[in-house]
């Protein structure tokens, strides 16, 4: 049984957008902080977004701040998280993540902070 599935994930060239989702799979993500994370092989999965339960917080990484937006639909029980102007590096596959119950965005991005995750989805920036 998965916690979540993300979609969206593609090939796009430098410079390029794309728009990944995450949805719940049997939860409601309404009363959950949920976060966005990336990982490539032989790395460690790294911090990129959060989101409080309501969308009135919003956290970013510095390597992505100005490029990356993250929202929510609560009524839809979707995430979503915009890409633009994407770089080589930002290659990876991309996870959403719950925080637990009533907790806000952490004050760090360790992953102990997130409580399950998703399947992931493939993100390459290439020419």
């Amino acid at each position: 049984q998965l916690n979540f599935v993300e979609s969206g994930g593609d090939l796009v060239q430098p410079g390029g957008s794309l728009r990944l989702s995450c949805a719940p799979s049997e939860f409601l993500l309404g009363i959950y902080s949920m976060g966005w994370f990336r990982q490539v092989p032989g790395k460690e999965r790294e911090g990129v977004s959060c989101i409080s339960i309501h969308g009135e917080t919003k956290k970013y990484a510095d390597a992505v701040k100005g490029r990356f937006t993250v929202s929510r639909d609560n009524r839809k029980n979707m995430i979503y998280l915009e890409m633009t102007n994407l770089k080589p590096e930002d290659t990876g596959v991309y996870y959403c993540a719950r925080r637990p119950d009533n907790s806000p965005c952490p004050p760090s991005w360790d992953l102990d902070y997130f409580s399950s995750w998703g399947p992931g989805t493939q993100v390459t920036v290439s020419s």
